[in-house]
C-alpha cells in the first residue's frame, strides 16, 4: 500500500504530449487529399516538372542541333556581296568629270568535291545523336527510380504512423489492466511504471513518425511539383512480382550490350576512331567547286566621263595540297591515337562497372524477397507470441513486461515486413536501372499489386 500511496502520478503528464502527437498528426493528415495517385501518374506528372530531367531533355536537343551543324562542311557555301562609292574631285585644274561613282554586286559558291575531315566531322555529328539518346534513357531512368523510391519512403512512413498508433493503442490497453490489477491487489506496481514507461516511450514514437511522414511527404510534393500527394497503397495480400530471368548472367548479358552507359562509351571510341581519321586526312589534298558571278557600273573617273559596265562570271576547281605544318598533323595523330585508347579502356571501365553493379542488384532483390518471406513468418509467430503472453498473463504465468515486449515485437516486425516489401519493389527497378533496360513500362507491374 505504500507503494501504491508514492507511485508517480502520469496521468497529468500524457495530455499535453497527447495534444502535441495530436497536432502534427492532424499538420501531416493535412497534406492527404482525398484522391490518391498512382505510381504511373505520379511519374509523369514528374516528367514534366522535374528539373534535372528538363535540363537532360534541353541538352539532347541542344545535341540534335550541333550535330545538324557538322552537316555544314559538307555542303554548299553561298554569298552575296554589294558596294557602292561616290568620288567628287575638287581641283583648279579642267578635268573631264569632278564626280564619279562605282556600283557592283558579287555571288560566289563553293562545293566541297573531296574534303574528308568535313565528311569526318559529319559523321562525328551523328555518333553524338546516339550519345545524347542515351544520356537522356540515363535521366529518364533515373527519374523512374526517384519518384518509386520517394513514393514508397511516404508509404512506409504511413505505415509506420499507423503501426505506432495501433501499438499505443495496445499498450495502452495494457496500461489500463495493470492499473486495475493493482488497485484490486493483484499486481505489484511495478507492471503499473513499466506499462507507463512503455506508453510513453510510444507516444515519443508517435511524434518522430509523425515528422518523418511529413518530411517523405514534402520530398514526394516537391519531386513531382504538387501539394498533398496521396500515393496509393499496396492491395491485401500482397504478393510480390517475381524476379524472371532468375539467372543474373542472363541479366548481366544485357547490360554490357544495352546500358546507356555502354553506349556512350562505345560511341566515344567510335569518335576517337573517326577523330584519328581527322586527323590523318590532314595529310590529303582538299579540292573544291568554286563559281562567282559579279556586275560593275562605273558612270565615269576621273580622266573620262564614260559609263561602262561590265559582267564577269568565273568556274574553276581549287586543289590544295599540304607540304609542311611544322610537325602539327603528326603530333595531333599521335595525340588522337592515345585519346583512342583511353576511349577504349573506358569502355571496358563502364562494361565492368555495370556488370558489377548488376550483380549486386540482382542479389539486393533475392535477398530482400527471402527476407520479406522470413517476416512474413516472423510475423505470424509474433502475432501468436502475443496472444500466448496475454492469456499467460490473465492466468498468472506471464508478467506485464512479457506482453509488452511481446507487442513491441509485433508491431516492429510487421513495420519490417513493409520496409521489406517496399525494398524489393524499388530493388526490382534498380535492377532494371544497373542493366540499362529500365523504361515507364515496368511501372505497370507495381501499378497491378496497388489498391484500385
Amino acid at each position: 500500500m505504500h507503494d501504491r500511496l508514492n507511485a508517480p502520478d502520469h496521468r497529468h503528464c500524457l495530455p499535453r504530449v497527447s495534444r502535441f502527437a495530436l497536432t502534427l498528426g492532424l499538420a501531416v493528415a493535412a497534406l492527404v487529399p482525398a484522391q490518391a495517385q498512382s505510381l504511373g501518374q505520379l511519374y509523369e506528372t514528374a516528367r514534366a516538372y522535374d528539373a534535372a530531367y528538363q535540363s537532360a531533355k534541353l541538352q539532347y536537343e541542344a545535341t540534335v542541333a550541333k550535330a545538324e551543324q557538322s552537316r555544314a562542311g559538307t555542303l554548299p557555301t553561298v554569298g552575296l556581296a554589294a558596294s557602292m562609292s561616290r568620288t567628287s574631285i575638287d581641283a583648279n585644274v579642267p578635268i573631264p568629270s569632278k564626280a564619279y561613282g562605282s556600283q557592283g554586286v558579287s555571288v560566289s559558291a563553293s562545293q566541297p568535291l573531296y574534303r574528308p575531315a568535313n565528311q569526318l566531322t559529319y559523321e562525328q555529328g551523328k555518333k553524338s545523336l546516339i550519345a545524347g539518346q542515351a544520356q537522356l534513357e540515363v535521366a529518364e531512368q533515373d527519374l523512374i527510380v526517384r519518384v518509386s523510391q520517394a513514393y514508397f519512403d511516404v508509404l512506409a512512413a504511413r505505415d509506420g504512423v499507423a503501426f505506432v498508433d495501433a501499438q499505443k493503442t495496445a499498450v495502452a490497453e495494457q496500461l489500463a489492466a495493470a492499473k486495475r490489477n493493482f488497485e484490486v491487489g493483484t499486481s505489484t506496481i511495478t507492471d503499473t511504471r513499466e506499462a507507463q514507461a512503455r506508453y510513453d516511450l510510444v507516444l515519443a514514437q508517435e511524434i518522430a513518425a509523425a515528422n518523418d511522414l511529413r518530411v517523405k511527404q514534402l520530398a514526394l510534393n516537391q519531386l513531382v511539383g504538387q501539394d498533398g500527394v496521396a500515393p496509393k497503397p499496396l492491395a491485401p495480400p500482397v504478393v510480390l512480382p517475381a524476379l524472371a530471368p532468375l539467372d543474373v548472367n542472363a541479366w548481366v548479358n544485357q547490360a554490357v550490350d544495352l546500358h546507356p552507359l555502354v553506349r556512350q562509351s562505345m560511341v566515344a571510341l567510335e569518335v576517337a576512331q573517326l577523330e584519328t581519321r581527322k586527323a590523318q586526312a590532314g595529310e590529303r589534298p582538299t579540292v573544291d567547286l568554286t563559281g562567282s558571278y559579279a556586275m560593275s557600273h562605273n558612270d565615269g573617273t576621273s580622266s573620262s566621263r564614260l559609263d561602262s559596265r561590265t559582267n564577269v562570271a568565273s568556274i574553276g576547281v581549287s586543289l590544295n595540297f599540304p607540304l609542311f605544318a611544322g610537325y602539327a598533323i603528326q603530333n595531333r595523330i599521335k595525340e588522337t591515337l592515345a585519346l583512342e585508347e583511353k576511349a577504349r579502356s573506358d569502355l571496358d571501365a563502364a562494361r565492368r562497372t555495370v556488370s558489377q553493379a548488376t550483380r549486386a542488384a540482382y542479389f539486393g532483390v533475392l535477398s530482400g524477397q527471402g527476407q520479406a518471406k522470413a517476416l512474413e513468418a516472423a510475423e505470424a509467430s509474433s502475432q501468436s507470441s502475443l496472444e500466448a503472453n496475454k492469456l499467460g498473463y490473465q492466468v498468472g504465468v506471464r508478467i506485464n513486461i512479457d506482453v509488452l515486449n511481446a507487442q513491441s515485437q509485433l508491431y516492429q516486425t510487421k513495420r519490417d515486413l513493409a520496409k521489406a516489401r517496399y525494398d524489393v519493389l524499388v530493388g526490382g527497378l534498380r535492377l532494371r536501372q544497373a542493366n540499362g533496360s529500365l523504361t515507364a513500362n515496368d511501372l505497370q507491374g507495381i501499378e497491378a499489386i496497388l489498391a484500385k
